[in-house]
């Protein structure tokens, strides 16, 4: 009987043992080709992606972010879609539409193997987390140091801020997107007068007794004509005149003379949606300006004009915020044609917001304070790599990262010696923090401690508004750089009270007031 026992003991054990078997040699044949597929799609989206724009890492974005959003996107750029009527939801109505069926935007046929594209979707999806980790969010303190926050009597509701504007002999711009026209307050955040435009107005550049205003024609995006770039005079019997009609979702604009023929020519970012572009318009001396396009991208967003190789020929460094995302010189040779450099690149999920150019470190070079954190092209996540970024000029124009800052959302910061103590601070402001947690990320201030240290601070109001547009300047005329933030109330996903809040309080803008020169 024992040996019986042994017997099918044993053979119990050599029928588990072959199933095992069985299963892992299973798995291997399965396992096999899933990892083969996988490396084909990586290879694949290394051969694709860098087509279009900085390569994106599947770790950039979460798993459900990459499998609804964007890699369908992806698809609609190389003709793949769900169903033959999806591609004509991408093209709007009208002038703009046609101005991405002239672009080619969306292929009518597939450009890539649709095969191949789902290995490159298998691969993304097998590698990207299904949570992004966050960096530990360093809380500011309450109060920022010599500085009083003033909320003003004037009220707009919804509030609807596209351009905060610090004037260089005080007082200051706000523009407003709902109301539809151009603010002017005085010193003590007193309304002066204001202009009534087609839409919000986004730049202001004054010169003499002109105001050189650019107006988006659209808060949402379009590929639309409606933009424009205008003057205004104080007389209000003087017309506004519109110089340049017909532009698509122009953001910011310069003046500048690119050809040395003596007059002022223009310089738009057009960010529109799939189109758009950086371009100079040449004034011929009447009232006729041509149009000479730089780089034809979407998501032109802010522009400079400096002479970056010394040869007394104004340049262009841009940045564009929009799929080929980075910053750009373009170098002129005299005559209005300009040879482009990118000087920084970022990948296509970073949302650059904003850059400025400031001596950061005082050694003669202008270096780049620049912010990652629009956040609307699909349902907002919480990215670690949004936040303030400082990149140092070594003096020949090489830009390298020397400082970041993590803040959700980030849409503007501007570097300046705040407390007069020797040395840069920083101010930043978020349009898309996070509002469950923490809604104070909306606006930070970072008093520069030395040695690369900044110690964070924010202001007791800061969740009375949603920022979207900053200023820097010396609204009283007192020797001290203030600040002014705009508010914008949109709607937050996931939904939050703030946004009633925004809507009842209608606090259109904030006066930070710098109190050193007390």
């Amino acid at each position: 009987m024992a040996i019986k026992n042994h017997l099918r003991l044993f053979m119990r054990n050599i029928l588990i043992f072959l199933v095992f078997a069985a299963l892992a040699v299973l798995a291997a044949c399965q396992s096999g080709p899933d990892r083969q597929r996988i490396a084909e799609g990586e290879q694949l989206s290394k051969s694709y992606c860098i087509a279009c724009h900085a390569y994106p890492d599947p770790g950039l974005l979460d798993r459900a972010t990459w499998e609804k959003h964007v890699l369908p996107r992806m698809g609609y750029f190389y003709g793949i879609y769900q169903n033959p009527a999806e591609r004509k939801t991408l093209i709007e109505e009208g002038l703009g539409g046609e101005a991405v069926e002239a672009a080619k935007i969306f292929p009518e046929k597939p450009l890539l193997d649709t095969a191949d594209f789902s290995k490159i979707v298998d691969f993304y999806l097998a590698k990207a987390p299904e949570k992004l980790d966050l960096p530990q969010w360093e809380q500011p303190e309450v109060g920022i140091p010599g500085f009083s926050a003033a909320i003003p009597e004037f009220k707009l509701s919804p509030p609807s801020a596209t351009l905060a504007y610090i004037r260089d002999q005080g007082g200051f711009f706000v523009g407003d997107a709902n109301s539809k026209r151009l603010y002017e307050f005085d010193r003590n955040e007193a309304l002066v007068r204001y202009a009534n435009l087609k839409e919000g107005p986004v730049w202001v550049e004054e010169i003499r007794d002109f105001l050189f205003v650019t107006v988006m024609g659209s808060f949402s995006p379009t590929d639309a004509p409606s933009g424009t770039f205008l003057s205004l005079t104080p007389d209000p019997q003087n017309p506004v005149q519109i110089i340049l009609p017909y532009l698509q979702r122009p953001v910011h604009s310069a003046l500048g003379d690119f050809n040395g023929d003596g007059n002022a020519d223009i310089l738009t970012c057009e960010f529109a949606k799939w189109t758009g572009g950086l371009s100079w318009w040449e004034n011929k001396g009447t009232t006729e300006y041509v149009k000479h396009l730089i780089r034809s991208k979407p998501g032109a967003t802010k522009a400079y004009i400096r002479d970056f190789n010394d040869d007394t020929f104004p340049d262009v460094i841009a940045l564009f915020g929009q799929g080929d995302e980075g910053i750009f010189i373009y170098y002129n040779d005299g005559k209005g044609h300009f040879r482009e450099e990118k000087a920084l690149g970022f990948p296509p999920s970073y949302g650059s917001s904003f850059f400025d150019l400031t001596d950061f470190n005082g050694d003669g070079f202008e270096d780049i304070i620049y912010t990652a954190g629009d956040n609307a092209d699909y349902p907002p996540i919480l990215k670690p790599y949004h936040g303030v970024r400082i990149f140092l000029n070594d003096g020949k124009h090489r830009f390298n990262e020397s400082f970041f800052f993590h803040l959700p959302g980030a849409y503007n910061a501007v570097a300046e010696d705040f407390d007069l103590d020797g040395d840069r601070d920083i101010a930043a402001i978020s349009f898309f923090p996070d509002f469950q947690n923490h809604p104070e990320q909306g606006f930070v201030y970072l008093q520069n401690q030395g040695g690369n240290r900044f110690k964070p601070f924010g202001f007791a109001e800061a969740a009375k508004g949603r920022w979207i547009v900053m200023s820097k300047g010396d609204i009283e005329q007192d020797g001290d750089t203030d600040l002014l933030l705009g508010s914008l109330a949109f709607e937050i996903v996931p939904p939050n009270p703030l946004l009633q809040q925004w809507i009842a309080e209608g606090i259109p803008f904030v006066v930070l007031k710098n109190q050193m020169k007390k």
